[in-house]
């Protein structure tokens, strides 16, 4: 297989070194140039907010992974543009025609080559970009200003099982190591409130929660019955109120796997999150994509003699490719389409589109 794909290895040497070389050439200017923007456009408020110069240093290694794997795409395509640019530009890919490789056999360096920048992109967003993410989030909503770390209790809990609503204060802790603190329990029996109970403290155990000081009101017979500790049988669960808002760029592609599944335990939507997953894998396999969608850069200019035209055509290849993508991954946000549809339809397309044009041009 290897054999068929790259008959020459000095030839898939070469045009995949001048691809990797051509695409972080174009990443590292569009860097410099956006970031340079960018500072200038926020110094203002980092300095307003009592910060030294230092600070400004701070904001580039915060901003500078998330326009890496914003940008990381529109380089790759740039990148291949400019390597197909560069081949029929000096007539290269007629010699490899001439030397029996086909289409896809010129193709096959730039896809796997793309292919490692992808599995670098990807390790890349969730060993840095996301932690990035969270804290250039926390400190944009502070103001530019220094916050406290924040601790693992959370405020007004809320949960519901059947017909009964509980109230919690605040909520310490995950798993069977849940407390609930200042708990209030609505029983009720379709519209009808029966009972409310009260207690100071709530664990979990198999069949239910553990009430510590609880106090019962009966509501029909308007009394309130003192129980120093009470086991209050109910099918809900402690995920039900440690289960918090996920914002899955601030989360790795791993936790937010076991976040999903610990919102599905709440009984919370999770379609948003599964399609947010998915395009982690799909987002940066987008690289793959690059190489095939400017391939029209690449053959037939020595025929035509129409070289920035067919570089264009591939340029509007590649950016329409991203508009699709984003309007899907939005329609995904939104439930309109199934998750797995919104993070992959547009790889799909765009993959098949690629094929038929390579298909029918050139093999």
């Amino acid at each position: 297989m290897l054999t068929w794909l790259f008959p020459s290895k000095t030839i898939a040497w070469y045009t995949a070194r001048m691809f990797i070389v051509r695409t972080f050439a174009f990443l590292i200017g569009l860097l410099v140039v956006l970031e340079t923007l960018d500072v200038l456009g926020e110094s203002s408020r980092i300095l307003a907010a009592g910060n030294s110069e230092s600070a400004i240093w701070h904001y580039v290694g915060l901003r500078v992974p998330q326009l890496v794997t914003l940008f990381l795409p529109f380089a790759v395509l740039l990148g291949t543009l400019a390597t197909f640019f560069t081949l029929s530009a000096n007539t290269e890919v007629v010699i490899f025609k001439s030397a029996g490789l086909s289409a896809h056999q010129i193709l096959a360096p730039l896809v796997f080559a793309a292919f490692g920048v992808a599995v670098v992109n990807f390790a890349f967003n969730e060993r840095v970009v996301v932690k990035a993410n969270a804290a250039l989030s926390a400190w944009q909503a502070a103001g530019y200003k220094r916050t406290a770390a924040t601790g693992t209790t959370l405020t007004e809990g809320w949960g519901r099982s059947g017909d009964d609503l509980f109230h919690a204060e605040t909520v310490t802790g995950t798993g069977t190591a849940t407390r609930l603190d200042d708990v209030t329990i609505y029983v009720r029996h379709g519209n009808r409130l029966m009972r409310i109970v009260r207690a100071a403290r709530a664990t979990p155990v198999s069949d239910g929660w553990q009430l510590t000081s609880a106090r019962i009101f009966d509501v029909a017979r308007g009394t309130e019955t003192p129980v120093p500790a009470l086991l209050f049988h109910s099918r809900i669960v402690p995920a039900q109120f440690t289960a918090v808002a996920i914002t899955p760029k601030f989360v790795p592609f791993w936790t937010l796997l076991r976040d999903i599944n610990t919102q599905r335990i709440a009984g919370r939507p999770v379609d948003a999150l599964v399609a947010a997953a998915n395009h982690k894998i799909s987002g940066p396999l987008s690289a793959v994509l690059m190489p095939l969608l400017g391939s029209v850069a690449a053959f037939g200019l020595a025929r035509s003699g129409r070289l920035f035209v067919r570089a264009v055509i591939g340029m509007l290849l590649g950016f329409a490719f991203f508009v699709a993508d984003n309007f899907m991954v939005a329609m995904g946000d939104f439930g309109t389409v199934p998750p797995v549809l919104a993070a992959w339809a547009a790889f799909a397309l765009f993959f098949l589109i690629g094929e038929a044009v390579l298909f029918r041009t050139e093999e």
